[in-house]
């Protein structure tokens, strides 16, 4: 995928995604989650670190007006934005 591909704007009818329920959703393309898959699976539990960070007051409460859970989808942006910009490293 390339940065441009990033800038145009999604073809998903996100309308008639939302409206599916659990029957109508097509799986067929996933393999199953058997013996031999859990075999050989590892759990890889990211390493947390606590820090203090300033935020606007505005942005902060955005997120916690967003519901419980704010720190994670804090943490969640930061990931989205880090893994969208790795080839800028300096």
């Amino acid at each position: 995928m390339s940065a441009s591909d990033l800038k145009k704007p999604s073809e998903t009818n996100w309308t008639r995604v939302d409206a599916l329920n659990d029957e109508e959703i097509d799986t067929s393309d996933i393999p199953p989650l058997d013996e031999a898959f859990f075999a050989d699976a590892k759990l890889r539990v990211p390493e947390k670190v606590s820090i203090t960070v300033n935020i606007d007051a505005d942005v902060l409460e955005w997120f916690r007006a967003q519901g419980g859970e704010y720190q994670q989808r804090i943490n969640a942006a930061l990931r989205i934005y880090a893994e969208a910009h790795k080839e800028h490293r300096r």
